[in-house]
C-alpha cells in the first residue's frame, strides 16, 4: 500500500515509527506536514475548527480573556490559538514544525495572533512564567513516553504565579497498558503538573466523539 493510500492515522503510527527508529523522536511532526502538502485531511488532528472538547469545556466555564497573554502549546494549523483569540486572549502560538506555523499564518493572518516556530524544550526565556492562561491539547501524547515528565515540566514553566493551565488529553487509567501513538495520560502521569506547583481545580471526563476511542479529559490546573 502506498503512503498516499493509508488512512491518515495509519500514516502517522507509520512516520512515527520511522523517525523513532532513526533516532529522532519529533522530526515525524513537520514531516506530516509537509506531506501533506496544503491538505488538511491529512492531518488526523486538522479540524479547521478548535478542539470540540475545549470548546465544550470553555463554554460552559465561560471563558473570557479580557486581555489576559494566553500561550497555546503545540499549535498545529491554529484553530485554537484562533479561537482563544475570540475570546479576547492576547495570543501566542507555537509549533515545532515551521510547515504548520506557515499553514497557520495563512489561516488566521491576524495581526493580534503571534505565531512563532519553537521547541517546547527549548523555548525563548521570555516565555518562562510569562503567561496567564496556557492550553495545551494533544501535544504531551504523542511524544515518547521517556519524554513525558520533561515535557509536563516544560508546559508547566510557561504559567505566570496566578495564571491557569489546561490541559486536553485522551486518559487511561494508571494500570491500563499504552498501544499505539497517540499514548492517553493517566492521572498519575498528570500528577506532574502538581510536582510543578500546580493545584488541580477541576476533571471533566468527556465521552469521545466516535465510538471504539478513548475518554477525553479536560483538566484545569491554578497557581497554588
Amino acid at each position: 500500500m502506498s503512503e498516499n493510500a493509508l488512512d491518515p492515522r495509519e500514516r502517522v503510527q507509520q512516520i512515527q515509527t520511522e523517525f523513532a527508529e532513526r533516532g529522532d523522536a519529533t522530526g515525524w511532526f513537520d514531516a506530516l506536514y509537509k506531506e501533506s502538502a496544503g491538505d488538511p485531511e491529512k492531518i488526523p488532528w486538522a479540524d479547521l475548527e478548535p478542539n470540540p472538547y475545549f470548546k465544550r469545556w470553555a463554554e460552559a466555564n465561560e471563558l473570557k480573556g479580557g486581555g489576559r497573554k494566553a500561550l497555546v502549546v503545540g499549535c498545529g494549523l491554529g484553530d485554537d490559538a484562533n479561537y482563544l483569540h475570540e475570546l479576547g486572549f492576547k495570543v501566542t502560538a507555537f509549533d515545532l514544525s515551521p510547515t504548520a506555523i506557515e499553514w497557520a499564518k495563512k489561516l488566521y493572518p491576524s495581526d493580534e495572533i503571534t505565531f512563532e516556530v519553537a521547541n517546547l524544550f527549548e523555548s525563548p526565556r521570555g516565555w518562562l512564567a510569562a503567561f496567564d492562561f496556557v492550553l495545551e491539547i494533544y501535544t504531551i501524547q504523542p511524544l515518547p513516553i521517556e519524554m513525558r515528565e520533561d515535557a509536563i515540566d516544560a508546559v508547566s514553566r510557561f504559567v505566570n504565579d496566578s495564571g491557569e493551565v489546561v490541559v486536553v488529553t485522551r486518559g487511561r487509567e494508571d494500570d491500563e497498558p499504552l498501544d499505539a501513538v497517540p499514548w492517553p495520560l493517566s492521572r498519575k502521569d498528570l500528577s506532574r503538573f502538581e510536582a510543578n506547583g500546580l493545584k488541580q481545580a477541576n476533571l471533566v471526563v468527556c465521552p469521545p466523539e466516535n465510538e471504539g476511542e478513548a475518554d477525553r479529559w479536560v483538566v484545569k490546573y491554578n497557581m497554588r
